[in-house]
């Protein structure tokens, strides 16, 4: 989180709801849907569905509700804010991004029957995407595993299992849900034999310290004796942060919480994921595909900005707008349109809510940095 500010903006979003809470700016309400939570740049990126197509998505739930849409459009106006900053570009490139943004989520919100929202000029997006269509299981190795061989070697990002785990492990992959799933991602029959090549407990980001994570390279074999290989991904659910409708059905378990939102959010990573059982703990199970990638924002120049901004929120827009009835969707564009001023084509709710966010952020972050150069000067001491 001490890298960049805009680390700091994806691995705080406890403080993130409590500075929301905190602001005497008036938000607009939307329909209690699903909403992704968490919704900073990081978290959409290319997904690949079970019958190969590739499309940008929502790519993680840990914090998805049933809540306020409004929220998930503050969240990533704000991540594309900081990362406008993060690129020295002027304020008036960030004013035009927040047009853009309420532009494209309205459009996606809106306009469902299209495929997919038109690219333009976003640069990154093209970038990832391109990159994403040309990888296979040799690219995904090399990155998740460093060798296409089928072993997952240990060291920083990957640690030994300690052995109640690897007991833990089998005793899941003997499970009939696991199994059915493992097998349908590889096209295989109920009766195929599924086994474990490999495991190792994964170090990977904010969300997995202190929790359970597991990769996990399994084989299916087929009655002919042809071997698929299959990598997935084992992490443990917790309570999300971000605040929820009181009249929301949300399932208390927090790992059905997650494959619910998935499946609701983004189907085609919802088909491949499953909630179970590990340790004592919720867990959710998701295979991971060579297609599977994050938009990661650079330097953004000024002609691609405003484009980013407008075809990730679109992807937002109908994430959304797909739970929504007609009736809905037509009341919560009415309600987006409206407290705009004459000169600058988005919401007053907006503009103030994120120019705040980033001000706090921005002192937030170097206190941070502060404590934690602190302690860094203790434990060379």
């Amino acid at each position: 989180m001490a890298r960049s500010v805009q680390a700091y903006v994806r691995g705080s979003v406890d403080r993130f709801y409590e500075w929301l809470a905190s602001s005497r700016v008036k938000r607009p309400v939307g329909p209690h849907i699903w909403i992704c939570g968490d919704c900073h740049v990081g978290n959409l990126g290319p997904l690949a569905g079970t019958a190969g197509e590739v499309e940008i998505g929502i790519r993680d739930f840990d914090q998805s509700v049933i809540g306020n849409p409004a929220h998930d459009l503050i969240r990533l106006a704000l991540s594309l804010a900081t990362a406008a900053r993060g690129s020295d570009l002027p304020g008036l490139i960030t004013a035009h991004m927040m047009e853009a943004i309420m532009v494209g989520y309205q459009m996606g919100v809106e306009h469902l029957g299209r495929r997919r929202p038109a690219l333009g000029e976003a640069g990154p997006v093209r970038v990832v995407l391109r990159e994403a269509l040309k990888r296979k299981w040799r690219d995904l190795a090399k990155d998740r595993i460093s060798d296409p061989s089928p072993e997952i070697p240990l060291g920083r990002c990957f640690w030994p299992l300690q052995a109640q785990e690897r007991a833990a492990l089998r005793e899941l992959f003997a499970s009939k849900p696991v199994r059915e799933l493992v097998t349908c991602l590889r096209q295989g029959k109920p009766d195929d034999r599924v086994e474990i090549v490999d495991a190792a407990y994964w170090r990977k980001g904010c969300s997995s310290l202190g929790r359970l994570r597991f990769a996990v390279l399994a084989r299916v074999e087929d009655q002919a004796e042809e071997v698929r290989h299959c990598l997935l991904d084992i992490k443990e659910a917790s309570p999300a942060v971000a605040p929820h409708s009181g009249r929301a059905g949300m399932p208390r378990n927090p790992a059905k919480r997650v494959i619910l939102a998935a499946r609701n959010l983004s189907p085609t990573l919802g088909e491949r994921s499953l909630a179970a059982t590990m340790c004592g703990r919720p867990v959710f199970v998701r295979e991971l595909r060579p297609q599977d990638m994050k938009v990661e924002l650079g330097k953004l120049h000024r002609h691609e900005a405003v484009a980013t901004a407008r075809y990730l929120s679109e992807v937002l827009g109908k994430a959304h707008g797909r739970q929504m009835t007609a009736a809905n969707r037509q009341r919560w564009v009415r309600e987006l349109r409206r407290n705009r001023s004459r000169r600058l084509d988005v919401p007053s709710w907006l503009w103030s809510t994120v120019v705040e966010l980033l001000g706090i952020h921005e002192l937030a972050y170097l206190e941070h940095c502060r404590r934690y150069a602190l302690q860094e000067s203790v434990r060379k001491r």
